[in-house]
């Protein structure tokens, strides 16, 4: 596939995860909870995550922001659900690299959509955007 392909069907991706977010909303039960917003863009998310024997059984998200951000805390839900706890870490600092530009192989850690998401290194002023949900996720779990 080329690369003007790829990139638009990246593009896609990220836009169907804004249009039609997964996970967005609020868990049922006892959940850890983080608030964490973004004052250089606006960008505000909730995330709720519902941990078991350190396992994600659940992971939701309320908030508003930019596409990237809300597509971004999307994709992380739905790729940490039934991770364990560590699983789900390794997951978050390999997005991190990603969003640095280095190479990241999102099949070993089957991170879903998330691939679609590397384009954003390119634009240093959007990774803050890109990693609002992720960071949120390791704040909960090392809380």
């Amino acid at each position: 596939m080329s690369f003007n392909n790829l990139d638009t069907l990246y593009r896609q991706v990220i836009m169907d995860h804004y249009k039609n977010p997964r996970n967005k909303g609020s868990v049922d039960g006892d959940a850890l909870t983080v608030d964490m917003n973004n004052p250089t863009c606006g960008d505000r998310i909730q995330l709720q995550l519902q941990v078991e024997d350190g396992v994600v059984q659940d992971a939701k998200f309320t908030g508003e922001g930019c596409s990237i951000s809300m597509s971004s805390a999307s994709m992380m839900t739905q790729a940490v659900k039934g991770k364990k706890l560590d699983d789900a870490l390794n997951m978050s600092k390999a997005f991190s690299d990603m969003m640095l530009g280095e190479d990241v192989d999102t099949e070993e850690l089957d991170m879903g959509d998330v691939e679609a998401l590397q384009g954003v290194s390119q634009f240093p002023a959007r990774i803050k955007c890109a990693t609002l949900a992720w960071k949120a996720m390791e704040k909960g779990v090392q809380e």
